[in-house]
């Protein structure tokens, strides 16, 4: 394999090194990218900053305090492993979900992960009772979360509530937010035309920059999105607002129409 190299002054450079750095800057850039926002971003600058100084007395020859920074580094990989492991499991949870979505259907790898049957969707019957009912909820300022499956199965998060596996009611969504009833805290998850599951605990997002009106629902919204390709629907307790979110992004509905066109968009796709 031929090997060109270039010269830059000192410096001798082949092309498998300058393919090399540009790789590791994209490493880089999508570290960045990846964490900015989230509580890990300060806590990633001050590893980098020690991983800088380290080499700095590295290359001025100072010994002792070389030996303490390699003590310290030498525990760096254990260290952010502990550290990041939200954020490592997000980020391999999402690399797989994209790769299953964007996976051509009926290949091997799509028949092998996923569930049989596919993905499971709402009938326009359950679409309109889910809209009306969180249009009657978002009228009594009834706070909801409903969760909405895709192709990532969400069992672990139905293990931590109550399984129901009713058909889908506006009254019986209503009755299950009701303050003062029994399986009002936490998510409803809806498996096709079934409701599945009341009483569900959500993973909390990590993002900090995250407006002050939003409450600990759609921070649970935003957290479960960011970890599965799950749709959520939001009703806030204070000011009776609804929002849809996907993917870690929320949009804030204005009518009920816009809520049931998103939906019935969706889970038709």
């Amino acid at each position: 394999m031929l090997d060109f190299c270039y010269s830059f002054g000192f410096l001798r450079m082949s092309f498998t090194d300058i393919l090399d750095i540009l790789l590791v800057a994209i490493i880089i850039f999508l570290v960045f990218r990846w964490i900015r926002g989230s509580a890990a971003w300060s806590i990633f600058v001050a590893i980098l900053s020690l991983y800088l100084i380290g080499f700095i007395v590295s290359v001025l020859g100072m010994k002792l305090t070389s030996t303490i920074m390699d003590m310290i580094l030498n525990v760096g990989v254990l260290a952010l492993i502990v550290i990041f492991q939200p954020e490592i499991r997000r980020f391999l949870m999402r690399l797989g979900n994209r790769y299953l979505m964007n996976a051509p259907k009926n290949s091997f790898i799509d028949k092998l992960f996923r569930k049989v049957g596919g993905k499971t969707v709402m009938g326009s019957d359950a679409v309109n009772e889910v809209t009306e009912a969180c249009r009657r909820m978002s009228e009594a300022r009834t706070g909801a979360l409903i969760v909405i499956p895709q192709t990532t199965p969400l069992d672990d998060i139905m293990e931590t509530g109550d399984k129901i596996d009713a058909a889908i009611h506006r009254r019986l969504l209503m009755n299950l937010f009701f303050k003062n009833s029994p399986l009002h805290d936490g998510a409803v998850i809806i498996s096709g035309n079934r409701i599945a599951a009341a009483r569900c605990t959500l993973p909390i997002t990590e993002k900090t920059d995250i407006p002050p009106s939003f409450g600990m629902r759609h921070k649970a919204a935003i957290g479960i999105s960011e970890e599965s390709d799950a749709e959520v629907v939001v009703v806030s307790e204070e000011t009776g607002g609804i929002s849809f979110v996907k993917g870690g992004n929320v949009t804030k509905i204005n009518n009920i129409n816009e809520l049931k066109l998103l939906l019935s968009n969706s889970l038709s796709e």
